[in-house]
């Protein structure tokens, strides 16, 4: 069937169509489900999506998840199913449901018989998708499979094989290069066929992925955007490397004598170590003793800023993590640890020598690609998310998808305090302390979210040192996510997190918290991008409910030292002025500034991340290389 836009959602229109069919749907026996399911399929491939046949197709998902689940869909997230069925990003807030929203779409593509992929952030999430919603499916006749990490290549197969697969962003796109390296040059069909008369295993027989054909991706901002600074590669071992630790600890024991400002600059924002004249006079001096690489002016200098990079801006609870014996990456926008990805050129190198952990072995890259590259190749790519407007242009421009609001299906009841500035961190900690002593007294449930594994930590023991009983989470309690959030909006419950509370996890109200005032939530430190703040706040007060948040921060936070270009310096200056008193020099200043700078930074880097990716792609076309 060819697929093709249709026109803009009519949201009213559509849900009285939606509901025109729903005593048809639930006058029909199990039996008759299938039956009707599999009608509809072909309509659907003969008519395409309009909105008579679509809205036919919706009843009876919403019918199925009513027998199946309890859980009916409500008129809002019809709308969410057809914004997306129709090529668009849903942005619909946080507590809308987006993930019982995802099998309108869903089973109406697998219905019309196009392969579908609900792609989302992490292993947790594709795991639980699929087996909440996978009676649904069902029901209706069509099978599910999940992704995650450490399945084998067969797994993989029988996954990608089903009418709807749950899989991670990550999974996919890296079986898809894997796919490609199969390939290799000679990917034409014919060619693939005729290799069946001849091959034992012929490499169609090895590919896991039936192609991409229609994608809906849940949390697209953070998929889409976010997950679009790095680029994805797949490595093999560099057999022609040599055992580099003792050149590691040379390069590290170098940097340890540096003095910044005078040797070297710390570049925060784009997260580098530049080398000054005098450094460079003082690295040339160490290498007459030196022999192999140190003889040479490049590959000394970037030994060298590499091992300052890893002294002074990868550190342990912050960017990594130390478990057995292996450096596991900490992603900055989910908060959880990414165990199988690596530092390339050498940087994961000089930060395990760094730590004392076994060395790995450097690699050299066999297939890479953007995301940005990797999602445009979708047939049909379609999306949700709570925090889409800030995006909304660069979705567009990127992968030409439009986004439309979707409206909540009760009135939201949250309330933004102002937020609080202090001048040094010290402060900003004794301040939280105090907020968080304060509602619990009244009963009430505090979400307090922080940056980094390092800084969770650090409030949760100046918490208990008050007496205050907390549960803790981050990368190290990922096992038990699921337990510490069902336990978040109980009365009195103190939850210190990381940004692992911020997306895909629902926090139920215990009883009489809602009179109370609901869940409170405390961002610690405004993040590099407006809309993980918005996912965080958005744990509270949500489908109605009551709930206040807010944030409390200090001049000395890593956002305003990095991003404010010296506007830090006038908030230290405004806080010890409120402090003594005195006018504030700063009233109504908007702290979004940083927030902007870095923004446009990593909206930079992604775009030139693509230029790279896209004249990597023309260049190599020319000795019959797809990747």
């Amino acid at each position: 069937m060819r697929m093709s836009k249709i026109n803009a959602v009519r949201p009213g229109s559509f849900v009285r169509m939606v509901d025109s069919h729903s005593k048809w749907a639930e006058s029909l026996t199990e039996e008759k489900f299938r039956v009707e399911a599999a009608e509809i399929g072909g309509q659907l491939r003969e008519q395409g999506f309009t909105d008579a046949v679509v809205a036919k197709c919706f009843s009876l998902i919403r019918e199925a998840a009513t027998r199946t689940t309890g859980k009916r869909h409500f008129g809002v997230q019809l709308i969410g199913g057809r914004v997306m069925l129709n090529g668009m990003i849903a942005e619909m807030e946080t507590g809308e449901g987006k993930t019982l929203t995802a099998t309108l779409p869903a089973a109406a593509a697998a219905l019309a018989g196009i392969p579908v992929h609900v792609i989302t952030v992490n292993d947790y999430l594709a795991d639980r998708d699929s087996r909440w919603m996978g009676p649904i499916y069902h029901l209706l006749g069509l099978k599910v499979g999940t992704i995650v990490h450490g399945m084998e290549p067969s797994a993989r197969r029988a996954a990608y094989s089903a009418h709807v697969t749950y899989c991670t962003n990550k999974e996919v796109a890296f079986d898809y290069l894997k796919d490609r390296i199969v390939l290799g040059r000679e990917s034409g069909r014919a060619g693939l066929q005729v290799e069946r008369l001849y091959e034992k295993r012929p490499r169609v027989d090895r590919l896991l992925l039936r192609g991409l054909h229609f994608a809906i991706v849940d949390e697209a901002d953070s998929v889409l955007v976010d997950e679009a600074r790095t680029p994805l590669i797949i490595s093999g071992a560099d057999d022609s490397a040599t055992s580099e630790r003792d050149t590691c600890q040379t390069a590290l024991a170098l940097a340890s004598t540096m003095v910044v400002n005078r040797h070297f600059i710390i570049e925060s924002h784009n997260r580098s170590a530049k080398l000054l004249p005098d450094g460079i006079e003082l690295i040339q001096n160490a290498s007459v003793t030196l022999g192999g690489v140190w003889k040479r002016r490049h590959w000394r200098e970037q030994l060298v800023t590499q091992a300052l990079s890893a002294q002074h801006l990868y550190l342990d609870g912050k960017q990594y993590l130390i478990k057995d014996d292996k450096i596991q990456i900490i992603d900055e926008y989910t908060g959880r640890v990414m165990a199988d990805r690596s530092w390339e050129h050498g940087l994961h190198q000089m930060i395990e020598v760094k730590e004392g952990c076994t060395m790995s072995r450097r690699t050299q890259p066999l297939a890479r690609i953007s995301y940005q590259r990797f999602f445009r190749r979708y047939l049909w790519l379609s999306g949700m998310t709570g925090t889409a407007r800030e995006v909304a242009g660069e979705l567009w421009s990127t992968y030409k998808l439009a986004t439309a609001r979707v409206p909540t299906n009760k009135p939201s009841r949250r309330v933004k305090w102002p937020a609080q500035i202090h001048a040094t961190e010290e402060e900003k900690w004794k301040a939280i302390v105090d907020r968080i002593s304060e509602m619990h007294q009244k009963g009430r449930p505090v979400l307090v979210g922080t940056r980094s594994v390092k800084a969770s930590e650090h409030l949760s023991s100046l918490l208990t040192a008050r007496d205050l009983p907390n549960q803790l989470l981050n990368a190290r309690q990922d096992v038990i996510e699921a337990m510490i959030v069902a336990e978040a909006g109980q009365p009195g419950r103190i939850t210190v997190a990381t940004n692992m509370a911020g997306r895909g996890t629902d926090i139920i109200l215990g009883p009489k918290v809602p009179e109370l005032g609901g869940l409170h939530v405390i961002a610690t430190e405004l993040h590099e991008a407006r809309r993980i703040d918005r996912q965080l706040f958005g744990r509270c007060g949500r489908q109605g409910d009551p709930g206040t948040c807010e944030a409390i921060v200090s001049a000395e936070d890593e956002l305003q030292r990095s991003h404010s270009r010296g506007i830090w310096k006038v908030l230290s200056r405004a806080a010890a002025a409120r402090r003594r008193g005195l006018p504030s020099p700063l009233r109504g200043f908007d702290l979004r500034v940083a927030q902007r700078s870095a923004e446009r930074l990593h909206r930079r880097m992604r775009r030139d991340l693509l230029k790279i990716d896209e004249h990597l792609d023309a260049t190599l076309a020319f000795s019959g290389r797809p990747e």
